[in-house]
């Protein structure tokens, strides 16, 4: 089992910048498929990024594909998002989440942290 912690939230002017990073404890982190995803209120949850256990292999959604990056260091046993050029509707409720399944087969994530949020003001 893996427990996962997320950080790096807060407020950031739109157009601005941010790295949220997800720290994985309990099991080494190369084991897993990891994934970003947000919630903003009154709405579901949604995906926004996906990365294979080996980093070679990224997905994203398309309304932050080309602004958001996802990445990992699994020596540091972390993933990180970098969030660049951020919109108000980014603002939501950002967690990470961890399968030890190969990224394509993953339909819904076993593991899930408690998120940390990200609020972007106009």
């Amino acid at each position: 089992q893996v427990q996962l912690v997320e950080s790096g939230g807060g407020l950031v002017p739109a157009g601005g910048s941010l790295r949220l990073s997800c720290a994985a404890s309990g099991r080494t982190l190369s084991s897993y498929s990891m994934g970003w995803f947000r919630q903003a209120p009154g709405r579901e949850r949604e995906f926004v990024a996906a990365i294979s256990r080996s980093g070679a292999t990224t997905h994203y959604a398309y309304s932050v594909k080309g602004r958001f990056t996802i990445s990992r260091d699994n020596a540091k046993n972390t993933v990180y998002l970098q969030m660049s050029s951020l919109k108000p509707e980014d603002t939501a409720l950002y967690y990470c989440a961890a399968d030890s399944r190969p990224m394509g087969v993953i339909g819904e994530y076993t593991y899930w942290g408690q998120g940390t949020q990200v609020t972007v003001s106009s």
